[in-house]
């Protein structure tokens, strides 16, 4: 992306001096950006729900409003959807794939693979192709782009004893290849859970595929050991290692990959980190773990969640920070339990995470856990927050800084789903 970064920290700085916020300086600064060059060509989608939070299937009517980077930085602005948004959960899933100006996924129909755009309060098909061989469920399943044009979707076959995938050309959506994982189930399991998680380490060309075998579907299903990891080759889509990890149980999110919130990464050097949990007499314990480049497995020494909690999401920022998105059971389990929080992760010095602050103030615990609650572009970090008694808003982390400042508030009587940010379209 191409966004001027000079014109929106200028911006920031503008706004949070006028309106007295603490959390930007006053002091003069000699990197102090000027206004130079054209506004961004990026966008935010704002999706909100009527009723209730959405996510893990929930049925509720759902809205999309695309909104300016100007105006989510200013804490003036109270958006609305009154006569405006667009509708989307009689097509559209809340879990959905995003890259530059477009949306991918498997749409309601649960029939094809689709690509959209939503302009002008429309959702625009762009172009769509029916399954073949392999057919996969609406938020089902999971992705990786092995290149800037090349979409991988796998997920468990229909009666889940195997793992299929299907490339897709993402300039038209048509299918390049399709098969089968060589992957088998482990003694004692019956089934595969739905989707897994899915990641591309680019800096060896390798497929990261994270799986979990159980006793059988549904809530009783019990699961057969710890979780799986496998590398795959994407050329040839062949297995290349297949190993039980020995550091967690399960990752959050499985049934619906990374289609609703980001639980793995990929730094500039090539360590692969994942949000994951171990479960003891009852309890769980998040972790984030990192697999070191060029390896295959866990690093057994390296432990970046140091916080309480069931680590949810993660979104890499660069400058070798993470922010991630975690519930307090303390304070509710449930999707609407406002218990949900947000922490920055230092990934080299994981001792030092701390809550998220602004204005010398932790921000509180938001209700909402099936959501892509943050969005990054440029250096700064869109964060919604959905606090028991007060409106929804989002604040801004500057990375660089390290300062965060609030930005817009939501019109009272939405429920904050998700933030998605996307390239405009080039005219």
């Amino acid at each position: 992306m191409t966004f001027n970064r000079k014109f929106y920290f200028s911006l920031i700085a503008t706004l949070c001096m006028s309106m007295g916020f603490t959390s930007c300086s006053d002091d003069d600064n000699p990197d102090e950006p000027t206004i130079d060059e054209e506004l961004s060509d990026y966008h935010i989608d704002l999706w909100v729900a009527l009723d209730r939070h959405g996510g893990m299937g929930r049925d509720v009517q759902t809205l999309v409003r695309s909104i300016s980077p100007e105006m989510f930085a200013n804490p003036d602005e109270v958006i609305s959807f009154e006569g405006t948004g667009t509708e989307v959960n009689s097509l559209l899933t809340l879990e959905t794939i995003v890259k530059g100006p477009y949306y991918y996924q498997v749409p309601v129909s649960g029939d094809r693979f689709s690509k959209y755009t939503i302009e002008d309060n429309r959702i625009n098909v762009v172009a769509e192709q029916q399954f073949k061989t392999n057919t996969f469920n609406a938020r089902k399943y999971d992705y990786a782009w092995v290149t800037d044009n090349t979409l991988l979707i796998v997920a468990a076959s229909g009666d889940a004893k195997s793992i299929i995938w299907t490339k897709l050309n993402a300039d038209n959506m048509t299918i390049i290849s399709e098969g089968t994982l060589d992957i088998s189930l482990p003694e004692g399991a019956e089934i595969f859970n739905t989707s897994g998680i899915l990641t591309y380490r680019k800096q060896d060309n390798r497929l990261f595929y994270f799986y979990i075998a159980k006793t059988k579907g549904g809530m009783k299903g019990k699961r057969v050991g710890p979780f799986h990891i496998a590398v795959i080759n994407p050329d040839n889509m062949s297995v290349v290692s297949d190993v039980v990890n020995d550091r967690a149980d399960e990752m959050p999110g499985t049934a619906y990959g990374q289609l609703l919130q980001q639980s793995t990464f990929v730094d500039d050097k090539g360590n692969l980190y994942m949000a994951c949990m171990s479960e003891t007499d009852d309890k769980e314990t998040s972790h984030l773990l990192r697999i070191n480049a060029g390896q295959y497995n866990f690093d057994p020494s390296y432990e970046g969640f140091t916080n309480s909690g069931k680590l949810l999401a993660v979104e890499y920022l660069g400058e070798n920070k993470c922010l991630a998105y975690a519930r307090d059971d303390e304070f509710g389990t449930g999707i609407d339990s406002y218990s949900h929080y947000y922490s920055v992760i230092d990934l080299a010095s994981p001792a030092n995470n701390k809550r998220l602050e602004a204005d010398g103030q932790t921000i509180g615990y938001s209700g909402g856990r099936f959501s892509s609650r943050m969005g990054f572009a440029n250096g700064v970090a869109y964060v919604g927050v959905n606090t028991e008694n007060a409106d929804p808003c989002v604040y801004l982390y500057d990375v660089k800084t390290g300062k965060t400042s609030k930005g817009a508030t939501i019109k009272e009587g939405y429920f904050f789903e998700q933030i998605r940010i996307l390239e405009n379209l080039k005219n």
